[in-house]
């Protein structure tokens, strides 16, 4: 395992606010949308946190660094190692994530970059290109060949960074969107050989 090092650190349990924030912003609304209706009349993100807060699971604290700028959170990453064989898609997933889990299905043995995310007033300051670095890092140290990732169609911005990272695509995967505004169409898996 790479040492972690300032600006960057491990995520512990007090940041389940900040890491719900970030899968927030990465999933360009859907997290919300999806925590809500799992929520009920309860509040999303309670659930957000909840999930992100978990011991286990892709989006647990547990794989999560966050990057401080003046000891405030600045960005974060969740990234980890997706298992070499599929793993049997549940009936109880919500249809809107049976692309993902096909698309994540393609990228086997890789190692999984799930959130890449900014708070705002920190975007387009060199967090992003730093914290996939430290996820190549991760990879190779987990002795996996490549990486993977995905994004909406319609997320250019990201696309470019991660494009010029060395990412490329690999598939696609239609959206389903029930009542989730979003102008994309396609899901994108990218991927990158280390």
């Amino acid at each position: 395992m790479p040492m972690i090092l300032p600006p960057f650190r491990r995520a512990t349990l007090d940041d389940t606010g900040t890491l719900a924030e970030l899968v927030e912003f990465a999933s360009e609304g859907l997290a919300v949308y999806l925590w809500s209706k799992l929520a009920g009349t309860g509040d999303p993100w309670t659930v957000g946190c909840a999930r992100v807060g978990s011991e286990t699971g892709g989006l647990s604290y547990r794989n999560a660094v966050v990057a401080e700028l003046a000891g405030r959170p600045a960005a974060g990453l969740i990234s980890y190692p997706l298992a070499d064989q599929p793993e049997p898609v549940s009936d109880k997933l919500p249809a809107m994530l049976l692309p993902l889990q096909e698309l994540m299905n393609l990228a086997l043995g890789t190692w999984y970059v799930h959130v890449l995310a900014a708070y705002p007033e920190h975007r387009g300051r060199g967090q992003g290109a730093a914290l996939l670095a430290l996820a190549d890092r991760l990879a190779a140290s987990a002795g996996k060949p490549g990486l993977s990732l995905v994004v909406s169609d319609t997320n250019v911005g990201a696309r470019r960074l991660y494009e010029n990272w060395g990412y490329r695509e690999a598939a696609q995967r239609k959206m389903v969107k029930e009542q989730w505004r979003h102008p994309g169409v396609n899901w994108v898996l990218l991927r990158k050989d280390l």
